[in-house]
């Protein structure tokens, strides 16, 4: 039996640095504002595709990137603050901890698209919902941002304590894929083919620019109708 299991498949690990630079990217260019504005928004609609393809890829995904996986894994918090975690893959915590993450940067994504900051920038899909619920969505928004930053804030520590402390090279599983087996009962993760991941990229895009296009179109639609 190998000392390594194979943990995290490629399409995953390819996803997870990608997310994690677009997000900083995009909040860096919100916080400087000005000129960056619009890239701020570029870098929104790259987020969005990301996600959509990290939904998809929960349900056709390798083992421990699968949704069924994650939602287990949130019912075991007593079992790992106990000591008796066994399993692969996300802790309860960890788990936890992406569902949020996930959720809020979805939250900031959707929003995002919707807001305006009425200076040069507005989302894509601002003309669908006016300017009260626009500036509604645009406070919430700004506000959302505190939230994200702490919880990447935890994400890092929580990072840097399994490295640290319990010697658990966490990033470097996320770069190789692969991560000392723990426990005799622990597996490799199996499925998640090059074809299905090709797939759920092509929709991904599609989405992010079906989403630009559309609100685009909206825009001057409802530009042409106010002429």
């Amino acid at each position: 039996m190998s000392s390594h299991i194979k943990l995290w498949d490629a399409p995953l690990r390819v996803f997870h640095w990608s997310f994690a630079a677009a997000v900083i990217a995009a909040i860096v260019t919100g916080w400087v504002g000005g000129n960056l504005m619009p890239w701020h928004g570029r870098l929104g609609l790259v987020v969005l595709g990301l996600l959509v393809f990290r939904l998809l890829w929960g349900f056709v995904g390798s083992t421990y990137a699968r949704w069924s996986r994650i939602f287990a894994a949130t019912v075991g918090v007593r079992d790992y603050l106990q000591g008796n975690w066994r399993e692969a893959g996300h802790n309860p915590l960890g788990a936890l901890s992406v569902l949020a993450l996930l959720g809020l940067v979805g939250f900031q994504v959707v929003s995002g698209l919707m807001a305006t900051d009425d200076i040069a920038f507005q989302g894509p899909l601002y003309a669908l919902v006016g300017s009260d619920t626009g500036n509604w969505l645009s406070g919430l928004h700004r506000q959302a941002k505190w939230l994200l930053l702490g919880l990447i804030g935890l994400h890092l520590a929580a990072i840097a304590w399994y490295g640290l402390v319990k010697r658990k090279p966490l990033v470097r599983a996320m770069i190789a894929g692969r991560m000392r087996r723990e426990h005799p009962a622990q597996r490799d993760a199996r499925g998640g083919s090059l074809a299905t991941a090709l797939l759920a990229v092509v929709l991904a895009v599609g989405g992010g620019l079906g989403c630009a296009v559309g609100g685009r179109q909206n825009a001057a639609t409802t530009c042409g109708a106010g002429a």
